[in-house]
C-alpha cells in the first residue's frame, strides 16, 4: 500500500485506493447489528465481517473510534418498561456494551488491527479506561479505538454517547452504521413506495421527530457542526464508501455546507 500523506486529522487524504473526504470518524455500530443470523448475542460471523469493514478504511490511513450498543444482549428502555429501575437497567446495559466491545476487539485484532477498547466505566482487569487525550494518542499512533460503557452515566443512549465521544476527540463525522440505506419518509420495511433522502438538516430532523437517530445526540452534532452519515453497513464496502466521502445513504448536516 502506497504511504497516505496528510496530516492525521485533515481531510483530503489521498493515496493509491482514492481520496479519503474524512481522515478521522467515528463508526457507531448498534448491538443489534453484532446479531448476524441469531437472536441473541454475538455472532462471530458478523463480527468478523464488520472487523474487515474498518480494516479497509484503516488500511486507507483513517483514523477510526467505534462506539457500539448492547441492544443484542440487553436494553435498559425496555426493562425499565417493565418495572425495573431506570436508572439499573441503564448500567446493565452498558456492561452489555463492554462484552460487545471485547467481541468486536477480538474480531479486529485477527484482522491484524491493532485495537483498543476504552470504558468509560472502569474496569481495567478488561479494558482501559476512557480518557480523551490517551483516545487522541492511539488514533495518532494507528490504533482504532473502541469507546464502550456509554457515557458512564444513565438515561443517555449510545447514539449520544457517539456523538460525544466523535466531539471529544475531534471526529470529522459521525457514521451511523444500520440495517436500511439511509433516512425515509416513511419504514421502507412496512411501505413499498418510502422515499429515501439524500440529505436532511439537523433542524428538520429534530421538528419531524425522525426516529433514526436519538435527538440529543443531533442536537450534539449541530452544534458542533458535526455531520452525520446515517447508511447500511451490511454491504461490503460501505464503510468504505462513507470514509470516502461517497454517495450513500443520508447526510444529516447544516443545510449543505458540508459539501
Amino acid at each position: 500500500m502506497s504511504e497516505v500523506v496528510a496530516d492525521p486529522v485533515t481531510s483530503s487524504k489521498t493515496g493509491a485506493k482514492g481520496a479519503v473526504r474524512y481522515g478521522r470518524i467515528l463508526l457507531k455500530i448498534s448491538g443489534e447489528a453484532l446479531l448476524g443470523q441469531r437472536s441473541y448475542g454475538v455472532d462471530p460471523d458478523m463480527c468478523a465481517f464488520i472487523a474487515q469493514q474498518v480494516r479497509e478504511v484503516h488500511a486507507l490511513g483513517v483514523q477510526v473510534g467505534v462506539v457500539v450498543g448492547g441492544g443484542n444482549i440487553f436494553r435498559g428502555l425496555a426493562a425499565s418498561a417493565k418495572g425495573m429501575d431506570r436508572a439499573t437497567g441503564d448500567y446493565i446495559g452498558m456492561l452489555a456494551t463492554v462484552m460487545n466491545g471485547l467481541a468486536l476487539q477480538d474480531a479486529l485484532e485477527k484482522a491484524n488491527v491493532p485495537t483498543r477498547v476504552m470504558s468509560a466505566i472502569a474496569m481495567n482487569e478488561v479494558c482501559e479506561p476512557y480518557i480523551r487525550r490517551r483516545a487522541v494518542h492511539h488514533l495518532e499512533k494507528g490504533l482504532v479505538i473502541i469507546l464502550v460503557a456509554g457515557t458512564g452515566n444513565p438515561y443517555f443512549t449510545t447514539d449520544t454517547a457517539a456523538a460525544l465521544r466523535a466531539v471529544e476527540i475531534g471526529a470529522e463525522v459521525l457514521l451511523k452504521a444500520t440495517k436500511v440505506d439511509g433516512v425515509y419518509d416513511s419504514d421502507p420495511l412496512k411501505n413499498p413506495n418510502a422515499v429515501r433522502h439524500e440529505r436532511l438538516d439537523y433542524a428538520q430532523v429534530l421538528a419531524d421527530r425522525l426516529q433514526v437517530i436519538d435527538s440529543t445526540a443531533v442536537t450534539l452534532c449541530m452544534e458542533n457542526d458535526l455531520p452525520i452519515v446515517v447508511f447500511d453497513m451490511n454491504k461490503p464496502g460501505h464503510i468504505r464508501t462513507a470514509a470516502l466521502g461517497g454517495s450513500i445513504g443520508t447526510i444529516i448536516d447544516n443545510g449543505g455546507r458540508h459539501g
